[in-house]
């Protein structure tokens, strides 16, 4: 009997289970005995460290790095996003799909599926539709920082406190503007302030003390870097719940007029503020260092099965608001 499967087929994992999403810097990324890996220099010594490709979602490739083409041939056969960014995840540079600030080299394919592109497009040139479609990831935004803020043990653990009644009233307010909302530009205006009321509650959560978002400089708040940080690793998720559905990522419902690859931001808003946020403060306020908070926030994707909730919401939405066409 003929067999079709070869051994990489056999090790492939869907995107929405896999655990691992890389930050490197100052390392070569390369083949190595069959194997994808990093090296880093020791003295002397140099050191080669394994990447596990088949269970990697997406990798970062900070300052000082270079990637040979091997390595990105077989990164790409095994479906993992790779951008480029700058010192500690920020900003990113790109080529290929140009996000905001990102570059990301997707994987390219002639197979890759288009069943929800076309619920997608369905949709997406009629303006009522895709501001339904953007209201709709803004409530399950809403949905996720509830459910997080309130019930997520790890935050519960290191002391992050917010009021169920405060927490709910807030949201509860955004929603009504959400559903009222006569256009994106309103919806864009309540997503801004709905997350600086979050920033608050935040603060007061963790006793972290007066708070103004601004970008991270030398010297500045911590939770600010953390923001910058924690949210470029959302939108390394965001990218891969875009291909895996094979989302271009300029059909963006929310922040496309703004935005060329604006739909990797509608999609990272779905865990930013509920995931990232509390975290950064967390991290902010205990005195953690870059690497600490950056594993933590990857250990709450994980924990949190971001990814699969990220495709999941966006399945939903491509064929609930295609039905409405």
């Amino acid at each position: 009997m003929d067999h079709d499967l070869s051994p990489t087929d056999l090790k492939a994992i869907l995107h929405s289970k896999r655990a691992n999403l890389y930050y490197l810097q100052h390392c070569r990324v390369l083949v190595n005995g069959g194997r994808v890996e990093y090296v880093t220099e020791e003295g002397q010594k140099s050191l080669y460290w394994n990447i596990p490709i088949a269970n990697t979602t997406s990798i970062l490739l900070g300052t000082g790095t270079s990637v040979t083409q091997a390595a990105m041939r077989e990164l790409a056969k095994a479906g993992v996003l790779v951008g480029f960014c700058g010192g500690g995840g920020t900003p990113l540079f790109s080529a290929g799909e140009v996000d905001f600030d990102v570059l990301w080299l997707t994987p390219q394919s002639e197979y890759r599926p288009t069943e929800f592109l076309q619920y997608w497009v369905r949709f997406w040139f009629k303006d009522s539709l895709r501001l339904e479609a953007a209201r709709a990831l803004q409530r399950a935004r809403l949905e996720h920082i509830f459910d997080r803020w309130t019930k997520y043990r790890i935050f519960r653990e290191a002391g992050f406190h917010v009021k169920d009644s405060a927490l709910e009233s807030v949201l509860a307010d955004s929603a009504r503007v959400i559903d009222e909302a006569p256009n994106n530009t309103f919806l864009l205006t309540e997503e801004a302030r709905l997350t600086k009321l979050l920033y608050k509650l935040a603060a007061r959560a963790t006793k972290y003390g007066e708070f103004t978002r601004g970008r991270q400089g030398v010297g500045g708040d911590p939770a600010n870097g953390f923001l910058d940080h924690g949210n470029y690793l959302a939108y390394g998720l965001g990218a891969t719940a875009a291909w895996v559905l094979g989302l271009p990522h300029g059909l963006a419902v929310m922040h496309g007029k703004t935005r060329r690859g604006g739909l990797v931001f509608d999609i990272a808003d779905l865990v930013k503020d509920a995931l990232v946020l509390p975290q950064a403060f967390i991290s902010a306020a205990r005195g953690d260092s870059e690497q600490d908070f950056r594993v933590a926030c990857l250990e709450n994707f994980s924990r949190a099965e971001a990814l699969d909730f990220m495709i999941d919401t966006l399945k939903d939405i491509a064929v609930r608001v295609a039905a409405q066409a």
